[in-house]
């Protein structure tokens, strides 16, 4: 099985990936990001599809980044912090083989402030969950949750870099199972 990781940011995610030695033939991203050096490092092709926004065209977006995908062989996809919501044609092109990482225990606090919304919350527990991602955001079925404290004192970083220090642990774990 050949892996297509999907990433917009830092590229922690991804660094735990490639460090569990799990098939990644692509990184796709759709902004310049650390993500890039990460998989160069790695002696991982990269490829860049741009997104350009609001005023784009998302299922047009969505189809670039299937292509590339295409272009490498990859049968399940692996989103590794990418931040832009994909539309059909990924969910048709690799069906029930797209997962995410997720800074919550789904299905509370779905979307892109969900630390932010857990300490607002005033919860005591959150975490993370690995999901395999559908057409509604942060929806598809759970593969794996496990839960992080919310410490007095909590700011959404240092929340945040607990939830990420399990992620990074729990995605690849995950990602090796489904695999199976």
């Amino acid at each position: 099985m050949r892996i297509g990781v999907l990433a917009s940011g830092s590229g922690t995610n991804l660094e735990a990936i490639l460090a569990a030695r799990l098939p990644v033939a692509v990184v796709v991203v759709d902004r310049p990001c650390r993500a890039t050096d990460v998989a160069a490092a790695h002696g991982v092709v990269s490829e860049l599809v741009p997104w350009g926004g609001h005023g784009a065209d998302r299922t047009q977006f969505t189809h670039d980044i299937v292509d590339a995908l295409e272009r490498h062989a990859v049968d399940v996809v692996v989103m590794a912090g990418f931040m832009v919501i994909l539309e059909k044609p990924i969910f048709d092109a690799f069906q029930g083989k797209v997962l995410n990482t997720h800074p919550a225990l789904l299905p509370s606090f779905r979307g892109a402030h969900a630390v932010e919304e857990a300490l607002a919350a005033g919860v005591k527990v959150t975490g993370v969950t690995i999901h395999v991602a559908t057409r509604e955001v942060d929806s598809g079925p759970i593969l794996a949750q496990e839960a992080v404290p919310v410490l007095p004192g909590d700011t959404v970083e240092t929340l945040h870099e607990r939830i990420k220090s399990v992620e990074r642990r729990l995605y690849p774990e995950t990602i090796r199972e489904f695999l199976k």
